[in-house]
């Protein structure tokens, strides 16, 4: 948050605690990230014991949503902040909802990694694990970009989820004609098709976030490219 004008803000206490606030969702968003690659290694290496920590370890997310949640809501109580003050404390608020949302997505990615694959049908693999790691630098990026509330990095993670949209549907084309040809993959199939979807998911809440950001540094929702467009210039 090192550009952020924390000189205007309420107090000197106000600062600390919203710095305490800002350490623990990066706290958050680094554990959702090794999360994440947990997952994507998990499957890469059929390694079911990594899958199931990662299935375990998502309660650690939804624990510090709740930490995260409590704080803030103290905070509007003690100092009931205004103008750029409240606007910073509601892009934490949806930035923590869809970081613990993703986690759920990445649970859901990690069970790939439980199921057993033949040569061919772990060549499929291959995409999903490429797609994770584009989405793995996504939401590093919006998570930087969260830091230093940067609107430029913001706009650059949002316009990347147009990327993950288009390999969402082609690898869904391939899996889908797969499934055509041997029908007797489709339920393991299908557990791959929904890990995709998750991961298109979670290129979504990455751009959310970005919004979040242009929220903040503009002082008005975004809801469209256009307006984001305009923000980012």
């Amino acid at each position: 948050m090192d550009k952020l004008n924390l000189s205007k803000h309420i107090s000197s206490q106000f600062n600390e605690e919203m710095e305490r606030v800002r350490n623990h969702v990066m706290a958050m968003g680094g554990l959702l990230e090794q999360q994440l690659q947990d997952a994507l290694s998990a499957i890469s290496h059929n390694d079911a014991e990594l899958a199931q920590q990662v299935i375990d370890t998502d309660i650690k997310l939804n624990n510090w949503e709740i930490k995260i949640d409590e704080e803030c809501n103290r905070i509007i109580a003690k100092r009931q902040p205004a103008a750029s003050d409240l606007r910073l404390i509601m892009a934490v608020l949806k930035t923590i909802t869809d970081l613990e949302r993703m986690g759920d997505e990445v649970r859901r990615i990690a069970k790939v990694a439980l199921e057993s694959f033949n040569a061919h049908q772990q060549d499929l693999l291959v995409n999903l694990e490429n797609m994770g790691r584009h989405v793995g630098g996504m939401l590093h990026d919006v998570l930087d970009a969260f830091a230093r509330m940067d609107l430029e990095s913001a706009y650059t993670v949002y316009r990347e989820d147009k990327k993950v949209d288009r390999e969402y549907e082609a690898i869904t084309r391939q899996l889908m004609t797969y499934m055509m040809e041997d029908p007797r993959s489709i339920p393991k199939i299908m557990n791959v098709l929904w890990s995709v979807r998750s991961l298109e998911r979670i290129g979504d809440r990455c751009k959310n976030i970005a919004e979040y950001i242009a929220f903040f540094v503009k002082g008005k929702a975004v809801t469209d490219s256009s307006e984001m467009e305009a923000a980012g210039e």
